[in-house]
């Protein structure tokens, strides 16, 4: 015999001797009518299914079944919020973080299952396994995937798919406050005098002078090279993103600054646009047209990545502390961070 009805949303199959529960969803945004049915053994849990279900439905405490998985979620979220509004060197973050990290391991749970549970022995397992690099995470790194998936889910409970954000009932790692080098004021004396004459020469004295980060020295063009008033106008930023070198504005509004040109700089900067304007003579139409303060030979620009790499390796080559171009912004500044 078939399946039949016996109370209102309660069904049973003779058959299979068991009690099935219509739990109705209301309409979607389409005006499609979302069921869902589960089975019981006894006709007294299938009623208090049925009544607690009811109950939480008047409370506002039920959400529409989505379909989606943690993985699509994700995937939504980054094209939808995160491409339309923020930088690309932020998607392309978020973007290795998802792929690389988040969708391998918690992609195929479904969204509204996701329990908190699984995120924090997801952060375990970050914290303590090494990946194919043999590379364990630091909890820094980690503290990062948190604050993406609070994010992430913070918009699915704004949007009604979820009920509560799962990262709010976790344990995030702590982050570790690394104190940056500190460099006497002999010792950075000592690096500028190292660098003198070397390609890195205008980058360290840009960002050691001025204390512009790695990404305004890239970004510094001879247009806000202002010689006769002796400063510079700083207003735009080159980074990567991946493989892909990105311009934008500065950090800010307050990173927008006309800091001042000391003689050294003057001297330095005068001599490398005479020497930039005679290569433009040498290489011709070959030469390109960026106009930016740092470049090749040939007007090209150096990758904003190659200048870190090229700094750090030219440190380990002295016997001054290890130091990062970052590192050295953060020294000047005085900042931690």
């Amino acid at each position: 015999m078939a399946r039949k009805s016996i109370e209102r949303n309660i069904s049973y199959d003779d058959v299979r001797k068991k009690y099935y529960v219509t739990f109705n969803y209301g309409n979607d945004d389409s005006g499609k009518q979302i069921v869902k049915r589960k089975s019981f053994n006894k006709i007294t849990d299938a009623r208090r299914a049925l009544k607690e279900f009811e109950g939480d439905k008047v409370k506002g405490n039920v959400t529409m079944p989505s379909g989606y998985t943690v993985g699509t979620w994700l995937d939504y979220w980054l094209k939808s919020v995160v491409v339309p509004n923020r930088e690309a060197t932020t998607v392309y973050f978020y973007e290795q973080i998802i792929e690389n990290h988040l969708k391998p391991e918690l992609g195929y749970i479904n969204l509204q299952n996701l329990k908190p549970s699984q995120l924090q022995r997801y952060y375990a397992k970050k914290l303590s396994e090494k990946n194919d690099k043999g590379i364990v995470l630091s909890p820094n790194t980690v503290k990062k995937h948190h604050n993406l998936m609070k994010t992430a889910l913070g918009f699915a409970v704004k949007q009604g798919v979820l009920l509560y954000n799962p990262t709010d009932r976790v344990e995030p790692p702590s982050v570790n406050h690394k104190e940056a080098n500190f460099y006497t004021p002999e010792q950075m004396k000592e690096l500028f005098e190292l660098v003198t004459g070397t390609r890195l020469e205008i980058t360290v004295k840009l960002i050691g002078y001025l204390g512009l980060r790695r990404e305004e020295a890239c970004g510094l063009n001879w247009d806000n090279v202002d010689f006769e008033n002796r400063k510079f106008i700083i207003k735009e930023a080159r980074t990567q993103a991946g493989s892909v070198v990105v311009t934008k504005g500065t950090k800010n509004e307050t990173s927008a600054r006309t800091p001042y040109m000391n003689d050294e700089l003057y001297k330095l900067l005068k001599e490398e646009k005479e020497r930039q304007d005679k290569n433009k003579e040498v290489f011709g139409s070959e030469y390109n047209k960026s106009n930016l303060v740092l470049v090749w030979d040939d007007g090209h620009p150096y990758r904003p990545n190659y200048l870190s790499e090229l700094f750090t390796k030219f440190v380990e080559t002295t016997d001054l502390p290890h130091l990062t171009l970052h590192g050295l912004w953060i020294i000047v500044n005085k900042v931690d961070k």
